[in-house]
């Protein structure tokens, strides 16, 4: 079948007469700069209605499917006028690796009048301060990273201030365990979910008493947080209660976060729960998810039987 092309997919985005057909959101996927240019130049033509509804689509195909990126988009327009269009850009920046980002995306939480926008740029940065823990962006780059986002989690907007902290939770400096900590004793549920959250990136088990302590809270956020940090954490000692959760949780959110939770923790009666589930699933979307899950479970039980058959050092020297 021969591909339409860009240009039409192009006038149909500009029709503000007629709905914008939902099978062309794929085709903004890794635009080639000629067809990126062509958007970009139309951009200020379409509606901003049109503009929303269009960006939304691209964000909620970009969450579903991980070989979709609308990277090139999204950093194109992050000076949009809108402040709802610059949010929506940052989303589709999500997974970038691209640290040419890192100047615009500094700019914007630093200097954008909506909070929303730089909370969001905030999130984003944590991306590249995960990178340059990992060694892969240059000390003078984890260094300006990790000032920025200190002076941002101190910002009077606690949106802001949130998001800092949780990008911030990837870096090993100390300073960002006083900030957990300090969050853990604020009352307010947010902060509570943030240093849960933050917790769960440290890859630090000290947060182990705070973490069992939030899979029982009332509020949805903070058991959420707490449990995807315990997932995060492979921490054994929420095994139990992860599995006695899956009984009764009702938010789905915190529900599909608890089979992936498990998925990633393993142990005794894990793979019987989740088989279950997938037993008793209806929809594809629902069997797809828990399969996926059962497929990490798979990973983890095999990294498991790997370090088992690890060879202790201390043997090594025992046979010298």
């Amino acid at each position: 079948m021969k591909e339409i092309p860009f240009s039409t997919i192009l006038a149909a985005l500009t029709d503000a007469d007629r709905a914008f057909p939902e099978r062309y959101v794929s085709r903004f996927s890794d635009l080639q700069p000629a067809d990126l240019k062509a958007l970009l130049q139309a951009w200020p033509q379409i509606p901003l209605k049109r503009k929303k509804t269009f960006l939304t689509n691209l964000v909620d195909r970009f969450e579903e499917d991980l070989l979709l990126s609308y990277e090139a988009i999204g950093g194109s327009i992050l000076f949009d006028e809108d402040a709802d269009v610059r949010v929506m850009a940052l989303k589709l920046l999500d997974e970038t690796i691209d640290a040419r980002l890192i100047p615009t995306l500094i700019k914007l939480l630093e200097t954008d009048p909506e909070a929303a926008v730089r909370a969001r740029a905030a999130t984003v940065l944590g991306q590249f301060v995960r990178m340059a823990e990992l060694g892969d962006l240059p000390e003078g780059r984890k260094a300006l990273l990790e000032d920025v986002l200190f002076k941002a989690a101190s910002d009077k907007q606690h949106l802001v201030a949130r998001a800092a902290l949780e990008s911030l939770a990837y870096s090993s400096s100390a300073e960002v365990d006083d900030l957990i900590t300090a969050a853990f004793n604020r009352p307010d549920p947010l902060w509570q979910a943030t240093a849960l959250f933050a917790a769960g990136r440290s890859s630090d088990n000290r947060w182990q008493e705070q973490i069992l302590l939030g899979l029982l809270s009332e509020d949805m956020p903070v058991r959420l947080a707490a449990v995807q940090s315990a997932g995060d954490l492979e921490l054994k000692s929420a095994r139990k209660v992860l599995l006695e959760m899956l009984e009764d949780e009702a938010d789905d959110d915190v529900f599909q976060a608890l089979i992936w939770a498990l998925s990633q923790i393993g142990g005794e009666d894990v793979r019987t729960y989740l088989e279950a589930l997938l037993a008793e699933a209806e929809g594809d979307e629902q069997i797809e998810f828990i399969e996926e899950a059962l497929a990490n479970l798979s990973f983890t039980e095999d990294m498991e039987g790997f370090d088992m058959l690890a060879i202790d050092p201390d043997d090594v020297e025992d046979l010298n």
